[in-house]
């Protein structure tokens, strides 16, 4: 018995490849049916004590939205939750946009 796999809702032309390392990605949400049009936007910066920082915007597209900065001891941590944000981003419909 052979198993098939779901192919994906988004047609392969609207679809981005990621770098191996992101250190910043633009996600969009756009449900004109729901009047949803949103936007999350992640990136990894440095901090002023050699650990990193995940700085998240999100909210209306149009609007200026809300500002989260979470801290990491390094840059690795920092970009392996920006993946994991990534992912769980992905799920909830969301998807990568042109930097």
């Amino acid at each position: 018995m052979t198993s098939r796999r779901s192919t994906s809702a988004v047609p392969p032309e609207k679809t981005i490849q990621l770098g191996l390392f992101p250190l910043s990605v633009q996600l969009r949400r756009i449900q004109p049916s729901f009047n949803e049009w949103r936007y999350y936007g992640l990136s990894v910066q440095p901090d002023l004590f050699g650990g990193a920082a995940l700085v998240r915007n999100w909210g209306r597209i149009g609007t200026a939205g809300t500002q989260r900065v979470d801290l990491y001891p390094d840059e690795g941590a920092a970009v392996n939750a920006l993946i994991a944000m990534i992912r769980y981003r992905l799920k909830r419909g969301y998807i990568v946009t042109q930097p």
